[in-house]
């Protein structure tokens, strides 16, 4: 039997889809050999990443007139290809940090670019997201970042309005914004046309660890940007269609899998729905427990992906960790810049798995209170 696996990433794969790839290990589409055995050159494999990419632009509902990259080396890669490739030498680019990997994407950026913070939530232990209205801008910047969702502290942009109102203003014309959506992508529907580019690792709602995406408007995408090695130029992975050099070929095709399979089951909206199904069953337990768990997190910008927690009494905590895995629960314990419990709810994370963790933690909660 499986477990439940409410780990952060690596994270929880959709049982079909892990079903299938156990089938076509050894004949993939007939070739008497795996996916991960075949030349990405070849005309299966070319087929293949092709069917990926329309899939991935369907479920996304990415405009025509942006770039799709599959790139090796994880989102933080992407925190430093994309001020390499958008920002002018010297020129500013503009950070809201509501968290861990907001800070990272911000450590990423330092070497190429004058970064300008345009917000930070860390007075307040990233528990709320400044008020957009707020933020602050620098002139001439290359475009204003921010991370969708942060998978540690469990905030989440809920309402992107108040920050396409800040940028529609006049100081910031022309600043496109750039999201990680790494922990949080194709789990609603989401207007990629008011990004100028989305992207994020793969292995939190999109399939395995070592792939990442990129959405990109095409113009930003010809921004001659800094001088770099091909290899670093977003504009020769695009030319060579994510194939510059030899691509992660099984995690290109899990990712496929993955998003073949979210397609079938209703797309964004269908998932939209169960997660706040999910969410709200965790919250309740949580919000209903009299104090024997809390979420710090302002309620406006809770995540519906991440849910981190706390005992009363951590004391407690191994014993929660260790009774939950007996009872098939597993990735639960919290990162360990906060402490306490993590549960991330992906879209893999069938609704029965929360039920599972909600029904055990009143349990617990009765038997130890």
């Amino acid at each position: 039997m499986r477990a439940y696996n409410f780990s952060a990433g690596p994270a929880t794969l959709p049982e079909p889809v892990l079903r299938q790839a156990a089938e076509e290990m050894l004949d993939w589409r007939g070739l008497g050999a795996s996916v991960v055995e075949v030349s990405h050159r070849g005309a299966e494999f070319v087929a293949m990443a092709a069917e990926v990419e329309a899939d991935l632009r369907t479920l996304l509902a990415v405009p025509d007139d942006y770039a799709m990259l599959f790139t090796a080396g994880g989102a933080t890669t992407l925190q430093a290809l994309l001020p390499l490739n958008l920002a002018s030498p010297g020129q500013a680019a503009c950070y809201a940090l509501t968290g861990h990997w907001g800070k990272t994407a911000v450590k990423q950026a330092k070497p190429y670019v004058s970064v300008h913070v345009s917000a930070d939530g860390e007075a307040d232990g990233y528990r709320d997201i400044p008020p957009p209205s707020e933020w602050t801008l620098a002139p001439g910047a290359a475009y204003l970042h921010l991370t969708a969702n942060e998978t540690i502290h469990g905030v989440e942009f809920r309402d992107m309005e108040p920050v396409f109102a800040r940028l529609s203003r006049a100081d910031a014309a022309g600043v496109p914004l750039v999201a990680d959506f790494s922990s949080s992508v194709a789990s609603e529907p989401v207007d990629v046309s008011r990004y100028g580019a989305i992207y994020g690792g793969a292995q939190k709602n999109l399939g395995p660890v070592g792939i990442s995406f990129l959405a990109i408007r095409r113009d930003l995408l010809e921004r001659e940007g800094q001088p770099r090695a091909d290899i670093f130029d977003l504009r020769s992975h695009a030319a060579k269609e994510s194939m510059l050099n030899t691509p992660p070929t099984w995690n290109w095709y899990l990712l496929g899998l993955t998003v073949k399979w979210m397609l079938a089951e209703g797309g964004t909206a269908e998932f939209a729905r169960r997660n706040a199904r999910k969410a709200a069953l965790l919250y309740d337990a949580i919000d209903g427990s009299g104090g024997f768990y809390r979420n710090e997190v302002a309620h406006a910008v809770r995540s519906r992906m991440n849910v981190p927690f706390f005992l009363r009494d951590e004391a407690l905590d191994k014993a929660f960790l260790a009774e939950s895995k007996a009872e098939g629960m597993i990735g639960l314990k919290g990162h360990r810049a906060l402490g306490g419990m993590r549960a991330s709810i992906y879209n893999a994370m069938p609704e029965a798995g929360v039920q599972a963790l909600a029904g055990f933690m009143r349990d617990f909660a009765r038997r130890h209170g």
